[in-house]
């Protein structure tokens, strides 16, 4: 299996850890554990899920959870007004979270990949409008934060 594709799955279960952290209260390190021992790269319920890159899952949900007072805000910020992160929807909170920590922390990873990479998980869990939304919060995160990047390279390419 790809390393791009280990990366999505990594991504998907690193979304699912933080809304099973933010629903169920359930410890980092619990979440840890029962991702990596009983999800990624299983068969749960009927439901394949892909091998995942366990240190990029690791360091999404590590770093969402370590950055998150330094997160929310810069998602706040670009968010519609009226609509603070703490009301948005807990798996919307999880997908803008994860993008915005790996906008902020993965430089290693190009701002495009992150923007589609995380649309995509966003078209697993809802609708349209949803995903779309990922896409402009993160676009508008990423023009912020990674300025240099996004002026100076062209659309597409990939370094998942």
């Amino acid at each position: 299996m790809a390393r791009a594709e280990k990366r999505s799955a990594s991504r998907l279960g690193a979304v699912q850890a933080l809304y099973q952290m933010d629903m169920a209260g359930t410890p980092l390190n619990d979440v840890l554990a029962e991702f990596e021992s009983f999800w990624l790269g299983q068969e749960v319920e009927g439901e394949e899920y892909k091998p995942a890159e366990t240190a990029f899952f690791r360091d999404i949900v590590e770093g969402v959870v370590r950055e998150q007072r330094r997160l929310d805000p810069h998602i706040d910020r670009v968010l519609s007004d009226g609509w603070p992160l703490k009301r948005i929807e807990t798996v919307l909170r999880a997908i803008l979270r994860a993008g915005s920590y790996e906008l902020l922390n993965r430089r290693d990873v190009p701002a495009r990949v992150v923007i589609t990479e995380y649309v995509d998980v966003a078209h697993a869990f809802m609708e349209r409008d949803e995903a779309g939304m990922t896409n402009a919060v993160l676009d508008r995160l990423a023009r912020e934060l990674r300025t240099d990047e996004l002026e100076s390279r062209p659309t597409g390419g990939s370094g998942q």
